[in-house]
């Protein structure tokens, strides 16, 4: 009678387990990209993108609806992909209200990473700060991993208006160390603790000949070089420098990606997926109430020249080949 107990007992979990998989592959929006934008049927923004063995993890913001007049961002989102053509759509990971200290603030951009099998998402939030939440898997539930903020405005040393502390970047380098790059109007820059929640040591700031910082900086490595890339002036234009370490000295190099159509704003993620480069961004082409305040990412390719310095970016409409 014990064994058959033990059976049924196991044939009920199983059954449960089908049963929850089920609902879960039903929350599940799959669709295919029919180019730029890739997403027609939300309003996304301020892409981060990482890339886990055959999938890459697109994280975005979330502006609210067509052709506002301002900024309505309440929740982030994640899509996956194996080829760039075809994108699944997971339920809402993360919301502005799952951090309670962030009060009315809003869910501005972020930036997700993994470190030690933990998948930590940094997150700015306008005028309260930016904040961390963490997760067992890329798709969440994503929970605040403080229960305040990382980083405020006392942080920024240099700034002296209320929405300086956002837009962080994180990069771990060959070594280990990971960085976070954050700010609006001037960047900034420090060390992570290997726990990946806290600032390890003194917070400094990025500055070079030609830098004109306006937020969305991102750092990514390739071949021994370091390049920073931000939004520069308002409207923004995408510039970027380079460096042989993480923390300078940067040589500026110039544009890289020029204004996006009807939007003032741009913010870009840089990946290598499957031996190829993609420069992810947003802009205002959804048609037809796209805007700087309801915008849509795109995804074009991103070329090397032989001397590493990037080729300009073309905006497409077509967007990126799937990838065979």
């Amino acid at each position: 009678m014990k064994s058959r107990s033990c059976f049924y007992s196991l044939l009920l979990l199983l059954l449960l387990g089908n049963k929850l998989y089920a609902q879960e592959q039903d929350s599940l929006f799959r669709f295919t990209a029919k180019g730029n934008p890739v997403f027609t049927h939300k309003y996304t923004a301020d892409p981060a993108a990482i890339v886990e063995g055959d999938t890459l993890w697109l994280y975005t913001g979330h502006d609210f609806e067509g052709g506002q007049k301002g900024y309505k961002m309440k929740d982030w989102l994640v899509f996956s992909t194996t080829d760039m053509k075809n994108w699944t759509e997971h339920p809402v990971p993360l919301k502005i209200t799952d951090f309670k200290w962030a009060k009315s603030g809003d869910a501005y951009a972020g930036h997700v990473t993994e470190r030690n099998g933990k998948y930590y998402w940094y997150i700015s939030t306008n005028w309260t700060g930016i904040g961390v939440a963490v997760a067992d898997n890329p798709t969440g539930p994503f929970k605040d991993a403080l229960g305040k903020p990382l980083l405020t405005n006392e942080d920024c040393f240099a700034s002296d208006h209320s929405w300086a502390c956002i837009d962080p970047a994180i990069f771990i380098d060959d070594d280990g160390q990971p960085w976070i790059f954050w700010g609006n109007g001037e960047c900034y820059y420090a060390k992570l603790k290997d726990n990946m929640i806290e600032i390890d040591g003194e917070i400094k700031q990025v500055e070079f000949d030609g830098f004109v910082f306006e937020e969305a900086p991102w750092v990514h490595k390739k071949d021994d070089i370091y390049y920073l890339t931000y939004a520069s002036g308002l409207p923004e234009k995408i510039a970027y420098a380079t460096s042989n370490s993480i923390e300078g000295p940067w040589e500026y190099q110039g544009i890289l990606n020029e204004l996006a159509g009807n939007c003032g704003t741009n913010h870009q993620a840089i990946v290598e997926f499957k031996e190829k480069d993609y420069f992810i961004y947003h802009n205002g082409g959804l048609q037809r109430e796209g805007g700087s305040y309801s915008r849509s990412v795109c995804i074009d390719k991103l070329e090397y020249n032989f001397d590493g310095t990037l080729k300009r970016v073309q905006m497409t409409t077509e967007g990126v080949a799937p990838i065979r």
